[in-house]
């Protein structure tokens, strides 16, 4: 499902809202998108001639549910079933994204958003990076693009990760590294771009897997990008350095200023009467597209190890440092060996609550519940201290050009296996930790009928 796909199927249920004023994308678009965070916005007069602006694309799971032809329970096995077997993407020609050429290009026409007022710059938030590694072939990835002139931004490549590591290849190599950033990609492009799979797999490859992605061939560098962008950016990441932010995070915290790659811009394609991908940082959006691709590597993670049923990143934790983990126990040790190895499949999780099956994750009351009634801090307990986390944490160790860190916290909360002193518990026994349920009935049997 491509983004004009998108917009007028949401437009269909009634879900879209249509902005028809004139908005100034330097704050005031950000500003209308924070009020409305969670439901899919069109502005059609954004201020710059000839273009359309979206926002709340991915807000919510139904998009991505619609977007690949399931249901909410659906998308995760999709995801694991596109990452285990990945499909090679066709070629073809002309490709819609690029109906319009400008080999002078002027960052300046794009409705580039500036979100508040301490930003360093105007940010490109929903870019999708494309590069190719001497060693590991394409990668596709989300760098986030602060402009600092008419054909410059500083990307935010987070070290270590796919990009940095061809970044480092060709500064060593003396040579810039040649990048195509699509804007305005299908949905299930977006997802595939968060994933994380092991060096060599290539994400466009499960996007093809997920739904049809025709790639077309660059005109100025050396790369192919999903066919149906809205919009392409072909350069170069070069070997100069400048400063990056401030800039709002997932945690709707300042990340900080740090020296960061220079991205010149050659040449931008589009299609005719662009819309604009515009992700408001800290929104739900945001939050989703970074956590969602998570749950399928934390589902296969703990699943070596346990029975699990689901997963769930929690929108308290900013879909990225909190997760729920359902498993049916057959052992009692299942819980601790849970905990375990969610940290292993998500490196970013900083709490677990690992909880039974009849506990939905989706509903933090019940898993508070779990917690309330199932779980003794003496003995279910587990703190992991001075592990590798994440950046986004505001109170992990964050030493610049150094893997945050941050001590991590796993709890059990399914029902336990063996009683205060030790004894274990029968399975009559462990059965009175269940919530006792009434039976259901039509309770409008038995209201008041008022006729007339």
């Amino acid at each position: 499902m491509n983004l004009r796909d998108f917009l007028a199927w949401a437009e269909r249920e009634g879900l879209l809202i249509t902005v028809s004023r004139s908005v100034d994308p330097n704050l005031e678009m950000a500003r209308i998108l924070h009020a409305l965070d969670g439901r899919p916005v069109l502005f059609t007069n954004p201020d710059r001639p000839g273009w359309q602006v979206a926002g709340g694309v991915c807000s919510r799971r139904e998009h991505f549910a619609r977007a690949l032809n399931t249901d909410l329970a659906g998308i995760v096995p999709r995801l694991i079933e596109a990452l285990q077997h990945p499909v090679p993407p066709t070629r073809v020609e002309p490709a819609p994204c690029q109906e319009v050429v400008h080999y002078e290009p002027d960052l300046g026409m794009l409705p580039i958003l500036k979100h508040l007022v301490g930003d360093g710059g105007p940010y490109v938030t929903a870019g999708v990076a494309v590069i190719r590694d001497p060693e590991y072939g394409r990668n596709a990835s989300f760098h986030r693009l602060m402009q600092i002139g008419a054909r410059t931004f500083t990307a935010r490549i987070v070290e270590g990760r796919g990009t940095d590591t061809a970044w480092r290849k060709a500064v060593a190599a003396q040579r810039d590294l040649e990048v195509a950033i699509c804007l305005g990609a299908p949905l299930h492009v977006l997802l595939a771009a968060a994933m994380s799979p092991a060096p060599g797999v290539d994400e466009l490859a499960i996007a093809q897997a997920l739904a049809p992605t025709p790639l077309a061939r660059c005109l100025t560098v050396d790369l192919e990008v999903p066919a149906e962008c809205e919009v392409v950016l072909e350069g170069r990441i070069t070997r100069r350095l400048a400063d990056e932010g401030p800039f709002i995070d997932l945690t709707e915290t300042w990340d900080i200023v740090r020296p960061q790659p220079v991205v010149e811009i050659d040449c931008i394609t589009h299609r005719r009467s662009p819309i604009y991908h515009a992700l408001l940082p800290g929104g739900l959006e945001h939050k989703l597209l970074m956590g969602l691709p998570r749950e399928p590597t934390l589902f296969q993670a703990v699943s070596e190890v346990a029975d699990c049923r689901l997963v769930h990143i929690t929108p308290g934790g900013m879909h990225w440092l909190h997760a729920v983990v359902q498993i049916v126990k057959h052992g009692a040790d299942d819980g601790r060996r849970a905990v375990e190895a969610a940290f292993r499949g998500h490196g970013s999780l900083k709490h677990v609550v690992v909880v039974d099956e009849d506990i939905d994750p989706f509903d933090p009351n019940q898993v508070e519940w779990a917690i309330a009634t199932r779980f003794q801090a003496d003995r279910d307990l587990w703190v992991f201290p001075d592990q590798p986390s994440s950046s986004l944490d505001p109170s992990a160790k964050l030493v610049p050009g150094q893997k945050a860190r941050s001590a991590k916290m796993g709890l059990d909360a399914t029902i336990p296996w063996h009683d205060a002193g030790g004894r274990p518990l029968t399975a009559e026994e462990r059965s009175g930790f269940r919530r006792v349920g009434y039976e259901p009935i039509d309770v409008a049997d038995y209201l008041e009928r008022r006729d007339g």
